[in-house]
């Protein structure tokens, strides 16, 4: 593999290279965003029959009807009675973990009153129905259907509906028991931008959801960015991140395995390793070195850290922090021997790891947080998905007599200052009210 690259953070240029290091272009490749406004256009239009023309030319699938491309619950709970018991085990514990920490999320609602009767409040409510996007066929995450619908179901959201492509009608088992696990309400064997349309627009027999969430490919990712807007979305996701905060204490084999975890998703992910210490960073890369060989996924990983990956020595570990924060890393872990002070040095990041027993990887499947996390840099402004994204707030205003007289005045004030006449009579009204 080419050599991945070595940084310091004394150097004179280092934080032109980090920045160079950092930049991600999502270049929108134009053909892909003409085919894509080709088929939601398309959906919109022709609604079921766009639909099965698009599965028929793309999957290979052919169906009479939508309704013919709809998993019935005996079609789901056949799948997971029949996955091997170990499987189904490790696929409930895993829901079981993830239900427990985002029914701590639930948002509730509240109000108080002040001293001349007026109530306010928020009132919080779940949305009434959600799209899910799974990946279908071989390339299937079932990981996903549980950090995406466990959230929609424990916010409360009234039904669920799950899309996934089966090309030529290749079905994935734990794809179909993880939907049964987590109550997803409807599954129909659709996939691509004429299924996010069907979810965004409605069809004669696809209702039309209120927000869509879920990974896909690149004709998936624009068709979400087209509907957002007629519908909401979780977030449009860049490549899969992680940076580790090391010291000398960990084991450099744990430490290149990790960075390998991450890179293995794709050449464009990006691993990081920041290290006070240089005689651990020449450690980590000779276990690279000697590890990578022999990794099934050795190609994606190689071209992933030669073209994204670096090691870099730090002067301490409050520079690292420091670095980190500009960095705002999807997946943070502080594989060092006493992580508790550095947290609180850390305000950006998707996730947080900490100590070296705290592996990313628990995090992607079991751990109970949610996997869906921002990228590239958003971790500056945004958060992991979670209930929350399933409930919306309503303002409550219920203003007594007393309280509308006098702040109605305060109103008139404000509203004859931004000319808005109305405004005002519409407030002074109340205060003139016998």
């Amino acid at each position: 593999m080419n050599p991945i690259l070595r940084l310091s953070s004394s150097d004179s240029d280092f934080d032109a290279r980090l920045k160079s290091l950092l930049a991600f272009e999502a270049a929108q490749d134009e053909s892909i965003e003409r085919a894509v406004s080709e088929i939601l256009t398309a959906v919109r239009l022709e609604g079921d029959a766009a639909v099965l023309a698009y599965t028929k030319r793309f999957d290979k699938l052919e169906a009479a009807t939508l309704a013919d491309l709809e998993l019935s619950r005996v079609d789901l709970d056949a799948a997971l009675a029949g996955l091997p018991a170990e499987q189904r085990s490790a696929l409930e514990e895993a829901a079981a973990r993830v239900r427990a920490y985002h029914e701590r999320q639930l948002m509730q609602s509240w109000d108080y009153v002040e001293e001349d009767g007026t109530r306010l409040g928020q009132k919080v409510t779940a949305l009434d129905r959600a799209g899910l996007y799974v990946p279908g066929g071989k390339a299937s995450y079932p990981s996903s259907v549980l950090m995406n619908a466990i959230p929609a179901k424990v916010a409360g959201v009234r039904e669920l509906i799950m899309v996934v492509p089966t090309p030529r009608g290749e079905r994935n088992p734990l794809v179909l028991a993880a939907a049964a696990v987590a109550g997803v309400d409807r599954v129909f064997t659709i996939g691509g931008a004429q299924a996010i349309g069907a979810l965004a627009f409605g069809t004669e027999t696809i209702p039309q959801v209120d927000k869509i969430v879920g990974p896909g490919n690149a004709y998936v990712a624009a068709a979400k960015r087209r509907v957002f807007g007629t519908v909401g979305i979780d977030m449009v996701a860049g490549p899969s991140e992680v940076l580790i905060i090391s010291d000398a204490s960990g084991d450099p084999d744990w430490t290149a395995m990790d960075l390998f975890a991450q890179a293995e998703h794709d050449e464009l992910a990006q691993a990081i390793l920041l290290c006070p210490d240089a005689g651990f960073i020449e450690k980590v890369a000779e276990s690279i070195a000697r590890l990578l060989p022999g990794m099934p996924r050795a190609a994606t990983i190689a071209a992933s850290l030669a073209h994204r990956g670096a090691l870099i020595r730090v002067r301490d570990l409050a520079e690292a922090c420091a670095i980190a924060n500009r960095i705002a890393p999807e997946h943070l872990e502080l594989a060092v021997e006493d992580p508790e002070p550095l947290i609180a040095q850390i305000h950006h990041a998707g996730a947080i790891f900490a100590g070296h027993w705290s592996v990313e990887a628990l995090g992607d499947y079991c751990a109970g947080p949610n996997h869906v996390l921002p990228t590239s840099r958003s971790a500056r402004f945004s958060s992991p998905l979670g209930v929350y994204d399933f409930q919306k707030r309503t303002s409550l205003i219920r203003m007594s007599k007393a309280g509308a007289q006098r702040l109605g005045r305060v109103a008139s004030t404000l509203a004859h200052g931004e000319g808005l006449q109305a405004h005002a009579r519409s407030a002074e009204l109340r205060v003139e009210a016998k």
